[in-house]
């Protein structure tokens, strides 16, 4: 069995609904494991580019109402959009680990640095004392932002004060390490916005409204991870699991080895999942800043252009993409206007070009004049969202 590119392009566009294929945002977020909410955004435009029915509310109604995904921090520290039967597997095998880190650095912090006001010796007993005053008037509210939660639990406002003269060396408060930690834990969840929907100032609910009992054990949660992992990404290399998961080589090896993989020359797929997909029609879409396509894979250039270095940071955050039959063949970007700018950087053809135009004429009104402007600008999305209008 060998997969070849074309192969691997033909997969990703039926696996990853780029042929806007999705019935509604859960199968759009199952589909693709998890989806990135680091910009919050995302979320909402990864979706309209696979699920061509849905609409802003029907996205928001899926996360707060019906609570069918649920914002966690996970892999590779970063924040996700995760369906909600899919949450003990991401809880065990990431989150936890997360939560534990985070933790330990905020405890080693207060250990080290100098605090207003001072906090006593015994540090993990006055940690955990606020976090239960903070999980008690979470309680209490039903729904707090940060700054609700630091009124009603003081402590939360303790601030590290600066050690040196450099200038991203300000007093600041442990607010929001607290309540992230606490979050990683299962004990509070982010929800509803404060403002519109690209808005990334949210609002806090119990963790124990959305699982009364804890959430539930999984067993091998690693393996159950990288098992849904290959059966949307595959075939991935060792590195690329490796890299999505944030796991340690050894981690990443164990949780394959409970696998059974076959290799197809470009990586490993589930011995159950190795049919090749059925080519369909080359169509465009719109993909966003961070979508989990495009940040899927370690080793990326069998989707990627030439010249694919102005569609990424520094840091390897990608920006709003243009794809077209598995492979990405420009970039987009919201102006002030909220109007969509485009460039092609891969020629193919009248077809693309018409294709593309398509797609931005069907996501415009959907953004509901809304402008968007990623946490992680790239060259490329900068030129595009500040060239002159007209």
């Amino acid at each position: 069995m060998h997969f070849t590119t074309a192969d691997r392009r033909t997969r990703l566009v039926a696996r990853h609904h780029l042929a806007g294929t999705a019935a509604d945002p859960v199968r759009a977020t199952t589909d693709l494991v998890v989806l990135h909410a680091t910009d919050p955004a995302t979320v909402y435009l990864s979706v309209l580019a696979r699920c061509p029915s849905a609409s802003i509310a029907d996205i928001a109604r899926a996360m707060y109402d019906d609570r069918a995904l649920v914002r966690m921090l996970a892999m590779r520290r970063t924040l996700f959009v995760v369906p909600a039967p899919l949450v003990p597997v991401v809880h065990w095998a990431a989150s936890v680990d997360i939560a534990a880190q985070q933790r330990k650095r905020l405890v080693q912090q207060l250990s080290t640095l100098p605090t207003e006001p001072p906090v006593p010796a015994d540090i993990e007993g006055w940690l955990r004392s606020v976090e239960t005053a903070v999980e008690l008037a979470l309680a209490r509210r039903g729904t707090a932002t940060a700054a609700q939660l630091s009124t009603d639990e003081p402590r939360l406002r303790t601030a590290f004060l600066p050690t040196t003269d450099k200038k991203w060396d300000i007093k600041r408060n442990i607010t929001s390490q607290v309540l992230t930690h606490m979050a990683a834990e299962g004990r509070m969840v982010r929800c509803e916005p404060r403002g519109a929907w690209t808005s990334r100032a949210h609002t806090w609910k119990p963790g124990a409204h959305w699982w009364p009992a804890g959430i539930a054990a999984e067993p091998d949660a690693r393996a159950r991870l990288v098992e849904q992992y290959l059966r949307r990404f595959g075939p991935a290399t060792v590195v690329d699991v490796q890299w999505w998961t944030g796991w340690t080589l050894g981690a990443t090896r164990k949780a394959l080895a409970a696998l059974d993989t076959v290799d197809v020359g470009c990586g490993l797929v589930l011995a159950d999942d190795v049919e090749h997909e059925t080519a369909l029609a080359p169509t465009a879409a719109l993909l966003p800043a961070l979508d989990p396509t495009p940040m899927g894979w370690k080793e990326r250039a069998w989707y990627l252009p030439d010249e694919w270095e102005p569609l990424y940071d520094r840091n390897g955050n990608v920006g709003p993409t243009i794809w077209w039959g598995g492979e990405v063949i420009g970039a987009w970007a919201v102006r002030p206007d909220a109007t969509i700018a485009t460039r092609i950087i891969v020629d193919r053809g009248k077809a693309a070009v018409r294709a593309v135009d398509k797609a931005v004429a069907s996501l415009q009104p959907r953004l509901e004049g809304a402008t968007v402007v990623p946490s992680f600008p790239t060259p490329i999305e900068k030129e595009l969202r500040t060239a002159s209008i007209g």
